[in-house]
């Protein structure tokens, strides 16, 4: 696992307001993407890790715990704020979920879930609120709601990947 580590990742962000259809379908379908690649996978290769990183199921718990901070984001949005708010750099949540002993079925389930809620929000917002601006606090990079959608889309792949990984390497 040689990828770019996601805080090193750099990001642009110029997509038009006519993509944010395809970014919410594509956000949408995560949830499916990754219960089509686990469904196969043993329960012995779902919690094995490499080192201290996290395992499939860790990952997907991960994606699980994110989504309270991007609806978070969209209410800063909504409210106007300058700066966006900041996330949990440590995933203490993640670190202490204790994902590794959940049914994967109850984990693919309860991001689906939580998904389909992110992305109805973010349907949901008027042209207004659509084009307000705010900063991401860890980037320091100007970001509307269409950004935002793109920068959560490309965390999901970043997962997906891991996922990937891990499972070819343990099965």
């Amino acid at each position: 696992m040689n990828r770019v580590k996601w805080f090193d990742k750099k990001f642009t962000f110029n997509l038009n307001q006519d993509d944010f259809q395809s970014i919410l379908s594509k956000l949408r379908e995560t949830s499916e993407r990754i219960a089509e690649f686990v469904n196969p996978v043993s329960e012995e290769v779902l919690v094995k890790k490499i080192e201290e990183n996290w395992s499939v199921k860790e990952n997907i718990g991960h994606l699980v715990d994110l989504e309270e901070l991007h609806s978070g984001r969209i209410d800063d949005f909504i409210e106007g704020k300058d700066t966006l708010r900041p996330a949990d750099l440590k995933n203490k949540k993640t670190s202490e979920s204790a994902h590794n002993e959940k049914d994967i079925n109850s984990l693919l389930n309860e991001f689906s879930i939580v998904r389909e809620h992110f992305v109805k929000r973010l349907s949901e917002l008027d042209d207004s609120t659509l084009n307000k601006n705010s900063i991401h606090p860890r980037l320091n990079l100007l970001m509307r709601p269409i950004d935002m959608a793109q920068f959560v889309l490309e965390h999901d792949e970043h997962h997906l990947q891991t996922i990937k990984e891990l499972v070819a390497r343990f099965q």
